[in-house]
């Protein structure tokens, strides 16, 4: 496994996996990204982090059931690994004790 730290596009891949839970798929992904960060989400590079959380370890995939709507072709649905949400908590966690050490002067005059 290469190593776990999150860049900011990745946390936010792996955080809408999360979300979407059972339909993680990478169009999915995309419109959902777009949906709540207000910023273009192209597919390429959607499909390049996933690629890379999965050689991480942080994402596991698997191809769904092929259907007629897609011509045949099956989807590849995305997880949380458990590595994943370990990279995730710590994340989260570090975040937060920046936050809480911010001082409140500092925002005074901001």
């Amino acid at each position: 496994m290469k190593g776990t730290n999150l860049g900011e596009f990745e946390e936010l891949v792996l955080l809408t996996i999360a979300a979407l839970a059972s339909e993680a798929y990478s169009v999915a992904i995309c419109d959902e990204l777009e949906k709540r960060t207000a910023r273009s989400a192209k597919l390429g590079v959607v499909h390049a982090v996933l690629h890379r959380l999965e050689e991480k370890g942080l994402v596991k995939s698997k191809l769904g059931e092929s259907t007629s709507v897609r011509g045949g072709k099956r989807k590849r649905y995305y997880t949380v690994s458990a590595g994943g949400k370990a990279a995730l908590l710590k994340a989260r966690e570090i975040r937060e004790g920046l936050w809480r050490v911010i001082p409140d002067l500092s925002w005074k005059g901001a």
